[in-house]
């Protein structure tokens, strides 16, 4: 419902999230989603999507941390000591990088609500398993959904439409918001950005300042041959 300001009506903002089970950040920015946001009035609307990493990562071109051997080490790293920082219960899957495509079928064939989404997540980053173990049957039976479910093709479909979206709104990586307003919209990427998509959302001053003009059209200079 909008919120009344004097005599004047406030539209929420939107927030379009985008996000992947198989990413750590993405966990944890879902768990600190709520409180990074409550200073926001009115609170926005926000739309859980689903999508696929790998099919980002393919478009753009990019390696993933995992496959990046010192970055493997220190992303694993990184994220035990982001969990343990923010106070993020965490625990890691027996291995990763896993298949995340019955997880992020699961979240859209059980409506895309936080509370399936939620459910879907603490089963891999809290209790550390993972949807080829037999405890996934029972996290699909919680959410009122059958194996069967998942290889529907509108579900499927949903899935891909997910992606080709992010794709069309430049989205590179997960978790990522895509943020409207009356003002514009704003693509905000990882765990450690809420604040500024918190900023964004409050209508902050520094989003109409020279300096943020001045990153958002910084010319290119050198580059890698072949890049």
């Amino acid at each position: 419902m909008p919120a009344d300001v004097g005599s004047a009506a406030v539209t929420p903002a939107q927030v379009r999230w985008y996000f992947d089970f198989i990413s750590p950040f993405a966990y944890l920015a879902f768990e600190a989603l709520p409180q990074a946001l409550a200073a926001v009035v009115p609170a926005p609307q926000i739309d859980y999507r689903p999508v696929l990493f790998a099919g980002l990562l393919d478009h753009w071109g990019h390696k993933g941390p995992a496959e990046i051997g010192p970055k493997r080490r220190f992303t694993y790293e990184h994220v035990a000591w982001l969990a343990a920082r923010h106070g993020i219960p965490m625990q890691v899957p027996r291995h990763h990088p896993f298949n995340p495509l019955p997880l992020l079928r699961a979240a859209i064939a059980a409506g895309g609500s936080r509370a399936a989404i939620e459910r879907l997540f603490r089963f891999v980053w809290r209790e550390g398993r993972l949807p080829d173990e037999p405890g996934f049957a029972a996290v699909l039976g919680d959410l009122g959904i059958s194996a069967a479910a998942l290889e529907a093709p509108a579900v499927k479909q949903a899935l891909r439409d997910n992606g080709a979206l992010a794709i069309a709104e430049g989205v590179f990586g997960v978790p990522t918001a895509v943020a409207t307003t009356p003002r514009g919209s704003r693509l905000v990427w990882g765990f450690d950005a809420l604040p500024m998509l918190a900023d964004w959302l409050n209508a902050a001053p520094l989003f109409d300042s020279d300096a943020l003009r001045r990153a958002a059209t910084l010319p290119t200079g050198v580059k890698r041959p072949g890049a």
